[in-house]
Parts: structure tokens; sequence; C-alpha cells
């Protein structure tokens, strides 16, 4: 069986997963660098790979502690 795993994870899903608002996700990563913007229609979303995740998760939870 092949299991495709997405290589990208689109803003909505991003911010569920690091407990987040969507407006705070794209704060932090635009100030991290981090995802890559795309024109989905008439509206811009950022996508982010499991590794910017990752590191977004690192960055957040320092900020806190």
């Amino acid at each position: 069986m092949n299991v495709v795993e997405p290589r990208y994870v689109g803003q909505a899903a991003a911010a569920l997963l690091l407990k987040m608002s969507e407006k705070d996700l794209c704060r932090i990563s635009k100030e991290a660098g981090f995802g890559h913007k795309e024109v989905v229609g008439i509206h811009e979303e950022y996508f982010f790979t499991i590794d910017e995740l990752r590191m977004l998760t690192e960055i957040t939870t320092q900020t806190v502690n």
C-alpha cells in the first residue's frame, strides 16, 4: 500500500496543529521567514513544510518560556 504524505500544509491546518489563530501564525511566520505564499483564487494563502511547522513550534514555545 502506497501512502502519500502531503509536502505542504495550508495555513488553516497549520494554525489548527499549532493551536493558534491564522492571524498569529501569519504574523509569526512572516517574522521568522517561514512558509511560502501562493495566490489561491483572489486570496493569498501560506503553506508550510513539516520542518517549518516544527521550527515554528520551537519558536513559539521558547517565546512563552
